[in-house]
């Protein structure tokens, strides 16, 4: 196999690039497919999980595989692009085996794997070779020897061949710290039940918060269910208020209420705010945080808040100018700055005297259908909602539009990568209630 160390170790592989003969890409490694084997026999690398440019889960087996390098993998450029269905049989390494508890069969101590090697054979067959563990536990002997590594070969430990009840997730989700919230989203949706829980516990909230939201309903409620009722109302408060909701209403009645009083009062009270409009109209669809400004702040305050890289391009593509306060909801409405006019005037201009008048805002009862012709017609990503009162409730971004547009199962089918046509009569009968 030209070009290929005789052993590599697999987590340096996550996320590499994998190329055909020709140079073109055909996507990243996503985990590595083995079988285990009877007795002492390492196991048999089967192949590769190759996520491609639709998102979608691949196999190449090792026998397409040509190089393996920790920057680079080739193939022979003859993949089949059906969708990856692990079997009962396979194990996925990154996946599955990353900080599983094992036994070292020397001494009898618990260890835990940090990393998994694999060996060149002859041919292009490749084996599990080699074991990076980290020693610890309980016991006053382990407690003096914690944190110390080693590495082992394959027959040197036993422990894989059981389910692990309490497996960890730091070094799986260390290789793939790098990965966007969707991307993220993507592998969770495509591991098996108890390890999405187990790797969904060891997020950070804000982390969490941001996966969730790109998660299809029936995975966030699981993942929120196997939580903490205090942590899960932290995750909530975390999330932009607009997908809490939306999120909150899937939950049983008393669940819901349970955590909406965990939640800080403020956070829930925007939730509730937005519990409370049907999730086909303006209300339903907003977010309650906006950037919103005083008449008398300056372009280059905007500016500084536009930065914010939390914030989605399309709230962050204008400022809402209100007389104080700046909260939602807020004091009257007064207009609309865009981004391309804050690039136009100088930083010290005040937003109240570039502040756009014309586009009237929209009501939180105007329908999806409504909402969405004004958003076309006037070629905007975000509008603002505001009350009888002319008071900002808030505004409803175009992702939001496109979130109530699309089947219900869109995000199932873009996770598993399956090219998803939008029907034209489906879309019809959303924007008419039907």
């Amino acid at each position: 196999m030209n070009g290929t160390p005789g052993r590599v170790f697999i987590s340096h592989l996550s996320a590499v690039a994998v190329f055909d003969p020709g140079g073109d890409q055909v996507g990243r490694l996503r985990d590595v497919v083995i079988a285990l084997r009877t007795g002492n026999q390492p196991p048999r690398v089967l192949g590769l999980a190759v996520e491609v440019a639709t998102r979608r889960r691949i196999f190449v087996p090792m026998t397409r595989v040509t190089s393996v390098e920790t920057g680079e993998v080739i193939t022979t450029g003859l993949v089949n692009m059906r969708r990856f269905e692990q079997r009962p049989t396979e194990t996925l390494v990154l996946a599955e085996m990353l900080d599983r508890r094992v036994t070292l069969v020397e001494t009898g101590e618990q260890v835990t794997v940090l990393d998994v090697a694999m060996s060149a054979g002859r041919g292009r067959d490749w084996y599990i070779s080699k074991l990076f563990v980290q020693k610890g536990g309980s016991g006053s002997a382990l407690r003096r020897r914690r944190g110390e590594t080693l590495t082992v070969d394959w027959n040197a430990v036993t422990g894989f061949e059981r389910p692990e009840d309490q497996q960890g997730a730091a070094n799986l989700l260390a290789t793939f710290e790098q990965l966007r919230p969707a991307d993220l989203a993507n592998v969770l949706h495509n591991l098996s039940s108890k390890r999405r829980v187990e790797v969904a516990a060891a997020l950070d909230d804000d982390r969490l918060a941001d996966v969730l939201e790109e998660l299809p309903e029936d995975d966030q409620v699981e993942i929120l269910g196997q939580l903490r009722e205090e942590r899960a109302a932290d995750v909530l408060e975390a999330m932009d208020p607009d997908d809490a909701a939306d999120l909150i209403s899937e939950l049983p009645e008393a669940t819901a209420e349970r955590l909406l009083d965990l939640m800080e009062p403020d956070e829930a009270e925007d939730v509730r705010r937005l519990l409370t409009y049907s999730d086909d109209t303006a209300g339903g669809m907003m977010t309650t945080e906006p950037i919103v400004l005083e008449p008398d702040a300056t372009i280059a305050e905007a500016l500084a808040l536009v930065r914010n890289p939390d914030l989605s391009p399309a709230l962050a593509s204008q400022v809402y100018v209100c007389r104080p306060p700046t909260e939602t909801p807020t004091g009257k409405y007064l207009g609309t700055v865009h981004f391309q006019r804050l690039l136009r005037d100088p930083p010290f201009t005040l937003v109240g005297a570039v502040v756009d008048t014309d586009l009237r805002p929209l009501r939180p009862d105007t329908a999806l259908a409504d909402v969405t012709s004004f958003l076309a017609a006037y070629n905007m990503v975000a509008a603002p909602v505001v009350d009888e009162d002319d008071h900002l409730l808030g505004a409803v971004t175009v992702d939001d539009v496109l979130d109530h547009l699309l089947p219900q199962d869109w995000r199932e089918g873009a996770l598993h990568g399956e090219p998803r046509g939008v029907d034209p009569a489906q879309v019809r009968s959303r924007l008419h209630g039907t």
